[in-house]
């Protein structure tokens, strides 16, 4: 899916750059340095093993539209220079003016872009291990792209840009967009303050739709398959438990989408599955995408499959089989959400667990919640009387290795078979130990050859106890899990905290930690609370050095909430929730509008400063100067802006396996650079006025 989209975002590129210059000698240009920037980055990325995968290609994704960024606007400094030569220079010189005048903003633009990027590089754990190669990969193609488009393409331009080149006032398509541009600029600079009004209404609306976003710690990724884990009350039965699979198992294939199901019970054989026999998984291998339902989602298939198998008594989650087993091995909860409660007796850590069962399973979102029985288990426990095993000459050793052997088994040997190893292991047969009176039964040797039952060397009893004990941070401890429907964790957390401070007291020596999927996010908003300031500032202090002008610089990070306006809304209206991935978007649009307007500041300069050099002071020159500066950078700024919106184009629309996350990615961009393009082209010059003619009537250069 991802490589469909690139090729497709490749082609896309290609065919923009056309439709602005209709010269397809430049449209050569840039389909050179494009893949070129992309090689170049993969060879630090072989270096650092890492491979090509969902996250590093979504890098590439994001970048593509970028890394041509600085070859477009060199070619199109370079067609209007040569377009406007009066013959006297040689185009290689009008090309060398043309990147010169304009390299050093587009170079730090392409590194800000990098630059901005260093949030993902401080994310920690599991959310640094997905993103850093996203992260690399973006990094790595702008550092291409800076040195590509410094160093391969002004010689490419030099060697390609041959023939009649037209000016922009040839081009009807290039002239009607400059027509409509100025007609709306040279009002909106007239009614400057409805439109100010305006877009701050505008900030106040994306503000007000961020503050009901949703949060989460990664969007789900799609992965083909479904994991439902069950869990019934303990002391069930191996026979119990064997018919609930079963049964369990044909409801869940009378879901037409169902191709195959397979269920456990209690563990694997191994350490790091400690599931007890109340724990069933089934393993849910699903029909492609074109066998299901019309109009069917993941979400109603799950709500499907949930209503086939609701029977009373049975607790049920569903997850992805990959998500499921990352979440359980690094937090021991299986569910988006989960409680940890810490003590020191495991009674009274169970009272509370069913406490908070009853009361979060009022909370809005809640599709189920179960505290674990953790002193729910039955035992069988064999009494020896000392008494009557001394009167037959036996100790208590020989009745307990009698019970070990006969009712648990024992290892006696090893079967060689070929190249395969079986263990033998010896016990009573099933109908001989499946209830206490057999049990009382079972007969043993004493030293005189006599076979005593074991009834009349002690007794069985059956008591209650702890199944497993979970010992954590040097407490005892228990869980509760909670599978969310509908509803986002970090929201959905928030409400449940204040509920359980109203109507759950903890006794003293007892506290709760909040985990799963909700810990992460967690850890990742304390720190990009750290990490995301000191971005700015860091992104600031580029522009100054690049600007020399403390005012240029604010001016231009005016633009990251401007663009951000369109990413939030459109966030709002597709329903998707904050996290990593999102604030992975939303981080590289910082670049991308730091560099636009980085364009737009660059001509207005020039218009300015040439107004200045005039000694005009009219009003309708001020506003003409403005017009005629943005104007020039009105086909550069479309370029940039489409190539990325146009771009993203085959992703917003893609429905494959990896879609889902790198829509979430995309999304924050794609409608960040739509009110990017509207508010740069209108509010920039808008401000860049202001500034500017103060600084003429004092007397100093804009």
């Amino acid at each position: 899916t991802l490589r469909d989209n690139i090729i497709e975002e490749i082609i896309i590129v290609c065919l923009i750059i056309f439709l602005f210059l209709f010269h397809v000698r430049s449209t050569i240009v840039v389909a050179i340095t494009l893949p070129l920037s992309i090689l170049i980055s993969m060879i630090p990325l072989y270096y650092l093993d890492i491979s090509l995968n969902i996250m590093s290609m979504g890098g590439i994704i994001l970048a593509i539209g970028d890394i041509v960024d600085g070859v477009v606007v060199f070619i199109e400094n370079s067609h209007k220079r040569i377009a406007a030569s009066d013959g006297t220079k040689s185009r290689n010189d009008l090309v060398a003016e043309a990147c010169i005048e304009l390299g050093p903003s587009i170079f730090s633009a392409l590194l800000i872009i990098g630059v901005s990027f260093l949030p993902i590089f401080a994310l920690q754990a599991q959310e640094g291990k997905l993103f850093h190669p996203l992260a690399y990969t973006k990094t790595f193609a702008m550092i291409a792209a800076a040195l590509v488009s410094i160093t391969v393409t002004p010689p490419l331009i030099a060697i390609f840009l041959k023939g009649k080149i037209k000016s922009e006032e040839e081009r009807r398509f290039t002239r009607g967009l400059q027509s409509g541009y100025r007609w709306i600029l040279t009002r909106c600079l007239h009614g400057w303050q409805l439109v100010l009004a305006l877009t701050a209404v505008l900030v106040i609306l994306s503000g007000l739709a961020f503050s009901r976003l949703g949060s989460e710690f990664m969007p789900s990724l799609w992965e083909g398959d479904l994991l439902y884990m069950p869990i019934t009350m303990p002391g069930i039965s191996v026979t119990a438990a064997t018919d609930l699979l079963t049964r369990q198992s044909q409801a869940l294939k009378t879901v037409a989408e169902v191709e195959t199901v397979f269920g456990k019970a209690g563990r694997y054989e191994t350490a790091t599955d400690p599931a007890p026999l109340s724990m069933l998984e089934f393993t849910i291998r699903l029909k492609p995408r074109n066998q299901w339902r019309k109009g069917l989602s993941e979400d109603d298939l799950i709500t499907d499959l949930d209503a086939a198998v609701a029977i009373p008594g049975l607790n049920r989650a569903w997850t992805k089989p990959v998500r499921g087993r990352i979440d359980m091995l690094s937090t021991g909860i299986r569910t988006p959400v989960g409680i940890k409660i810490y003590g020191k007796d495991l009674n009274e850590i169970e009272r509370i667990g069913q406490e908070l069962e009853g009361v979060l399973s009022k909370v809005p979102g809640t599709r189920s919640v179960y505290a674990e029985r953790i002193v729910g288990g039955y035992y069988i426990d064999f009494e020896p009387n000392r008494e009557a095993l001394q009167r037959y000459g036996l100790n208590v050793g020989d009745a307990q290795m009698v019970v070990e052997t006969a009712i648990g088994g024992m290892e006696i040997s090893q079967t060689v078979e070929g190249r395969e190893r079986y263990t033998i292991n010896v016990r009573y047969p099933r109908e001989l130990r499946d209830n206490m009176e057999k049990l009382s039964r079972i007969l043993v040797a004493t030293p005189t050859g006599m076979q005593i039952p074991l009834d009349q060397l002690g007794k069985f009893v059956t008591r209650t106890g702890p199944p497993m004990i979970l010992n954590e941070n040097g407490s005892l401890a228990g869980y509760v899990y909670i599978d969310l429907k509908d509803r986002d964790p970090g929201s959905y957390v928030d409400d449940a905290k204040r509920v359980v401070e109203e109507h759950i007291k903890l006794p003293p020596g007892y506290f709760i930690s909040w985990t799963g999927q909700y810990e992460y996010l967690a850890r990742m908003q304390d720190r990009m609370k750290i990490v995301l300031p000191l971005t700015l500032a860091l992104v600031l202090a580029f522009l100054y050095f690049s600007m020399r002008s403390v005012a240029k610089s604010l001016m231009i990070m005016g633009s990251v909430p401007l663009s951000l306006v369109g990413g939030i809304l459109l966030m709002w209206a597709l329903g998707y929730n904050t996290s990593v991935a999102v604030w992975a978007g939303a981080i590289a649009l910082i670049g991308v509008a730091v560099e636009t307007t980085s364009i737009m500041i660059v001509f207005l300069d020039q218009k300015w400063s040439d107004l200045q050099k005039s000694g005009s002071t009219n009003e309708i020159d001020f506003i003409n100067a403005t017009v005629e500066g943005a104007l020039k950078s009105l086909r550069p700024v479309l370029m940039a802006v489409s190539m990325n919106i146009f771009g993203l184009i085959p992703v917003m629309i893609a429905v494959g396996l990896g879609a889902d996350v790198m829509k979430r990615i995309s999304t924050p961009m794609f409608g960040g650079l739509v009110s990017l393009v509207l508010l740069t082209l209108i509010v920039i010059p808008i401000i860049y006025q202001f500034y500017a003619k103060r600084r003429i009537v004092r007397g100093i250069t804009p």
